[in-house]
C-alpha cells in the first residue's frame, strides 16, 4: 500500500455513499419543508447569525473545519476518506432531490409526523455512515471523536450537543418548534446510537 494513503474497504465505501444520500432525501422532503430545525452544527450556526450576524456560510465553514480536524487527529486519514465519500454523496443525493418537487408537501402542516419522520431519515443516514467510518457533517465526526475519547456511547453525546444549541436556541425560536425539534433529536440520537450498537459479522478466515 502506498504510504499516506488509507486502505478503504469497498463496503464501507458503498454505505457511506449512499447512506448520505439517504439521508438528504430526508433532509429535502422532510426537514427543508417542515421547519423543524436541528442541533449540532446547523442549530449552531443559525443562532449565530441571529445574534452575531455572521453568516453561516462563514460560520459553518468554521465550526465544520475544526469538528473534522478534531476527527482527523482522533481517527485518522481513513476517517477524512470515508466522510469525503459521504459528503459526496449527500450533495449528489440532495442535487438529485432539488431536480424533483417534494413528495410530501402537506407534511409541513403536521410538525409531530414530521419531527418523526425526518428523525428515521436522519437516524438511519447518519447511523450506517458513522458505522462506516465516516461522517457527514461537523455533528458527526465530533460525537465519533468525543465517543473515541471517552468511551461514551455516542447516542448521548449526539444528544447533550443538540440539548445545548436547543437551550440557546429558545433565546429566539418559540418554545413549541423547540419541542418539536427536541423530539426529532432524542429519535436520530438513539437510532445513530442503536445501529452502532448492531454485532458485526465477519467472514470467517479461509483455511488452507
Amino acid at each position: 500500500m502506498t504510504p499516506g494513503i488509507p486502505k478503504l474497504r469497498l463496503s464501507n465505501c458503498i454505505i457511506a455513499f449512499f447512506a448520505s444520500a439517504f439521508q438528504a432525501f430526508g433532509m429535502y422532503n422532510v426537514h427543508a419543508l417542515s421547519g423543524v430545525t436541528e442541533g449540532g452544527v446547523l442549530g449552531a450556526v443559525l443562532l449565530i447569525d441571529h445574534w452575531l450576524g455572521i453568516s453561516p456560510a462563514l460560520s459553518s465553514l468554521i465550526l465544520n473545519a475544526a469538528c473534522y480536524a478534531l476527527g482527523w487527529k482522533t481517527l485518522g486519514r481513513g476517517f477524512i476518506a470515508y466522510s469525503l465519500i459521504a459528503a459526496l454523496g449527500y450533495s449528489l443525493g440532495y442535487g438529485i432531490c432539488e431536480q424533483f418537487p417534494p413528495l410530501w408537501p402537506k407534511i409541513a402542516g403536521h410538525p409531530l409526523l414530521a419531527a418523526i419522520v425526518g428523525a428515521l431519515f436522519i437516524g438511519i443516514g447518519a447511523g450506517l455512515t458513522v458505522r462506516a467510518g465516516g461522517a457527514t457533517s461537523g455533528d458527526d465526526a465530533l460525537a465519533m471523536s468525543i465517543s473515541h475519547l471517552t468511551k461514551a456511547p455516542i447516542q448521548w453525546i449526539y444528544l447533550t450537543s443538540d440539548l445545548l444549541v436547543l437551550l440557546l436556541s429558545l433565546s429566539y425560536i418559540p418554545l413549541r418548534r423547540i419541542g418539536y425539534s427536541l423530539l426529532t433529536v432524542l429519535l436520530s440520537g438513539q437510532l445513530i446510537g442503536w445501529i452502532q450498537r448492531i454485532p458485526f459479522r465477519r467472514k470467517p478466515a479461509a483455511r488452507n
